[in-house]
């Protein structure tokens, strides 16, 4: 596996963790990972930039402060994509034993407090797979990234250059910045008979994800 595209995935998964000390220490290294993806225009490296940019700076606790502000209160930046699906409603349950079935299939274990439909887990998963299975992936769940990174945008936050980026990796359309962001009910209402994952006509969905180290290696 090419080590470039494991390590812009880590880099990405990384950015979308919650804020700490070794996240800060880490930065220089992230960012030097995000300088060296040649699938990025400048305008995307600009963004993912300034994230790292404004989580290098200020009180650790006021970032903290931010990052609790944005993905935890509120479906439409959830970073746990069956979230955006089928929010509490009893649907994801079993959307989750049916990746945790999957996981345990390739004998894989997830670690830590993260749902295995969190955002950075299918990440750092899909730093160990062959690089042919992010666009598939990420594009079965363009629509999630696509609405989750416009509503990061019209929050002002800079966050919204990591599904930005995540799209253009998988040659997905990007987000539109002259669109409103819809309100959060009516994301929810939009994507409530829709799949989190689209697999293509015939195929079967190959979703597996793996917890790993979060170390830019």
């Amino acid at each position: 596996m090419p080590r470039t595209h494991a390590t812009t995935l880590r880099a990405l998964a990384a950015l979308l963790a919650y804020p700490d000390d070794d996240l800060r220490a880490a930065l220089p290294e992230i960012a030097q990972a995000l300088r060296a993806e040649r699938r990025w225009d400048a305008r995307q490296k600009a963004g993912l930039q300034a994230l790292v940019d404004e989580l290098g700076q200020g009180e650790l606790l006021e970032v903290q402060a931010r990052y609790v502000e944005l993905f935890d209160h509120g479906r439409a930046t959830s970073l746990n994509l069956f979230e955006h699906v089928h929010g509490d409603d009893r649907q994801r349950g079993p959307a989750m034993l049916e990746l945790m079935e999957r996981y345990q299939r390739v004998g894989l274990q997830l670690a830590g407090v993260e749902l295995p439909d969190h955002l950075p887990v299918l990440l750092e998963y899909l730093s160990c797979c062959e690089p042919a299975e992010t666009p598939q992936l990420i594009g079965e769940c363009a629509h999630v990234l696509r609405a989750l990174g416009q509503a990061l945008a019209q929050r002002g936050s800079r966050h919204a250059a990591v599904p930005a980026a995540l799209l253009a990796l998988a040659g997905q359309k990007g987000l539109d910045a002259h669109v409103p962001a819809a309100a959060p009910e009516d994301l929810d209402r939009d994507w409530e008979e829709r799949p989190a994952f689209e697999p293509p006509a015939g195929r079967p969905q190959p979703l597996t994800v793996h917890r790993v180290k979060q170390a830019i290696d």
